[in-house]
């Protein structure tokens, strides 16, 4: 892993072994108060959602949004980055499935639900209840 960061928004450039500069999203940063770092999880720009490949890094911030990337070095820092990530998704999957329709929801309900606490999804244009599934 090359170790430079250029930071766009939420981008970085990620320079791989061949010297390819590769446009990534960055899904999120955290530090580590165990490892005293700081880690980014990111993906190649494009990648289709059912095919993503999270990449990570531990990273040094550096002037003018440049920084730096090391690679991650052991297998605990491993097993720490991918716990992060899997409560990261299990809280994005929670959010998503707590939302209730709204005015911008294209379903029958237009946020009018009847279910306990406004709690409902939409699917196929049509509003369910959390409880019903």
């Amino acid at each position: 892993m090359e170790k430079e960061l250029k930071e766009n928004e939420n981008r970085l450039t990620f320079v791989d072994e061949k010297g390819n500069e590769i446009l990534c999203e960055i899904l999120f940063t955290f530090e580590s108060e165990e490892f005293k770092k700081s880690y980014v999880l990111f993906y190649p720009v494009g990648s289709k959602e059912e095919q993503l490949e999270v990449m990570a890094a531990s990273y040094v911030s550096g002037e003018n949004g440049e920084g730096e990337l090391t690679a991650v070095e052991t297998d605990e820092e491993w097993d720490m980055i991918e716990k992060v990530l899997k409560q990261y998704e299990e809280d994005n999957d929670q959010d998503e499935e707590s939302e209730c329709c709204d005015d911008d929801c294209e379903c029958e309900c237009d946020g009018d639900c009847e279910c306990d606490d406004e709690k409902c999804t939409c699917e196929d244009d049509k509003c369910t209840c959390k409880d019903e599934k």
